[in-house]
């Protein structure tokens, strides 16, 4: 049914949603039966700039008649180095993937070849599934049980929770590895201390920017909290949805490549190259990244607005071009039964929502994001009515949404 478990009909409201879609152009997206949304779950982030944006699928369409792969090095591995290097801080070195999680995998490699030890402290919201970090979440069949003795996780905005992993593995941490900003912003010099304390104990550190790289800003998160990690993994938006990751970082740690075996024969194709270098001409060349901002600011501060006016426990929480829909019950927990509602009427008046992140790209304009407004409004009025006459679960005519997975 999907290749991907966040796009499969359980992680909608199955039965109302769509199942397939045909098509996209901008911020849209239409289904197999013609229905056309404005989409907020950007194929789970990588659309960047918008669907069949004009100058990435031109800059594909011009690589395509030279060639797709070849049996040695393409110049544009070189020349999409240089363009990485020229925006995101500290890329003294590059190296390519074909998924974020790819490039994750391969700096923790890296990291465990360098400090010659195997244990990883991490912290972030998931999205890494490889048996490192799979060996935490309640998928973990197939992965072999040791793997979870060599994962510990600690609480983002919570130092004493890395002091204490530290303690308690002391000389055997080879990476604290960590998504550097998720819905919060680090307090208290959160992150610089995670980098004081990563290198106090010979651990190096690396920062997923698989969802943060090219979203916060054109630099990604480092250049955004003013912060550089030793090795940095970027996938997701760097080609709007071509297959591809990046890894970066300084090179005394990057050279290690040079040693660990870390080879794919596709980390050279050269469409997805191509793509990533119309993206960073774009984000360089026009105001990709103020867009955005501006445009998730509205729709968060509105929401939360009419939201309050109805006086109903629906919230957009986290920051304008990362943020995810909350729903609480009576007592105060996340209700998916809620959100499903929620999701439903949404979806039945043209606006997709996940049941994850919201996402933005560069071709959502003004008045997409009023056109939402006024859906989330009508929304929001559909669940208090259900909520006051005790018929949210009745009111819904799909499934409830399901989590891909917990820890």
């Amino acid at each position: 049914m999907s290749q991907t478990f966040s796009k499969a009909p359980s992680s909608y409201v199955e039965g109302v949603y769509p199942i397939y879609l045909s098509r996209g152009i901008g911020s849209h997206v239409i289904d197999v039966d013609n229905n056309k949304y404005i989409d907020y779950v950007m194929a789970l982030g990588p659309i960047s700039l918008g669907y069949n944006y004009p100058a990435v699928n031109a800059a594909i369409k011009r690589q395509l008649r030279n060639g797709i792969s070849f049996s040695m090095p393409h110049s544009l591995e070189l020349e999409l180095s240089e363009d990485i290097q020229s925006i995101v801080p500290g890329a003294e070195m590059v190296r390519f993937a074909k998924t974020g999680s790819d490039a994750s995998t391969a700096t923790i490699r890296a990291a465990r070849a360098i400090t010659k030890r195997d244990k990883i402290a991490y912290c972030g919201s998931g999205g890494v599934w490889h048996d490192w970090f799979t060996a935490l979440t309640s998928r973990n069949e197939g992965v072999p049980k040791f793997n979870n003795k060599l994962i510990k996780k600690f609480s983002y905005n919570d130092i004493e929770s890395l002091k204490v992993l530290f303690e308690e593995w002391r000389g055997e941490v080879a990476a604290v590895y960590i998504e550097p900003m998720t819905t919060e912003y680090p307090k208290d010099n959160f992150l610089h201390n995670v980098k004081r304390l990563a290198h106090k104990n010979g651990a190096v550190l690396i920062f997923d920017e698989v969802v943060t790289g090219f979203r916060l800003a054109n630099g990604g998160a480092q250049e955004l909290l003013k912060i550089e990690a030793d090795m940095v993994a970027f996938g997701k938006g760097i080609a709007n949805g071509m297959p591809l990751g990046a890894i970066t970082g300084k090179a005394k740690f990057m050279e290690k490549f040079n040693d660990v075996f870390y080879s794919t024969s596709y980390g050279g194709e050269t469409l997805s190259l191509a793509a990533a270098m119309a993206v960073i001409n774009e984000f360089k060349t026009k105001p990709v990244i103020k867009h955005c901002w501006k445009v998730g600011s509205r729709l968060q501060n509105q929401f939360n607005k009419i939201a309050k006016e109805i006086d109903v426990n629906i919230s957009l929480e986290g920051i304008p071009v990362r943020s995810v829909i909350s729903c609480l019950d009576e007592d105060g927990n996340d209700s998916l039964l809620i959100k499903s509602l929620f999701c439903q009427e949404a979806i039945q008046r043209g606006i997709l929502f996940g049941r994850g992140y919201i996402m933005l790209c560069y071709s959502h304009t003004q008045q997409d994001i009023e056109n939402t407004i006024r859906v989330c409004e009508t929304s929001m009025k559909k669940v208090k009515a259900a909520i006051e006459n005790n018929s949210v679960k009745k009111s819904l005519r799909g499934k409830v949404m399901k989590p891909v997975l917990t820890f």
